[in-house]
């Protein structure tokens, strides 16, 4: 039987560089760093040549976005009950907020694209 409590939890579907996939299931007060130990601390079976050495180095990426660790999936004003996809990836540090759009009027004959393998 779903429960109110389930109906409320945010589904996330996180995706890896090599295109694999699994779902977590999270609090709606969760955050980015949260998430991120969590999934550290819950390594899938299948991800095993993925491992990475700590859950600090783990980012999130939500429509094309780094996630800052203190963002909670609530913020995000995810549909509850429904399946959400993140890519997941291990990264040492992430841009300044803001600092992409900077970038952007800094630099006009520049191109920034980006392509996620």
């Amino acid at each position: 039987m779903t429960t109110q409590r389930d109906l409320d939890m945010v589904h996330l579907r996180l995706i890896l560089v090599s295109g694999k996939t699994q779902d977590f299931t999270f609090s709606p007060n969760d955050s980015a760093t949260d998430i991120a130990k969590h999934v550290f601390d819950n390594w899938p079976a299948g991800w095993e040549e993925e491992r990475v050495s700590s859950p600090s180095i783990l980012r999130l990426i939500f429509q094309g976005r780094f996630l800052h660790g203190n963002v909670t999936l609530g913020a995000l004003k995810l549909p509850p009950g429904r399946t959400t996809v993140m890519h997941l990836v291990a990264r040492e540090t992430l841009p300044e907020p803001n600092s992409h759009g900077q970038r952007n009027r800094e630099k006009t004959t520049e191109s920034n694209c980006c392509l996620l393998l």
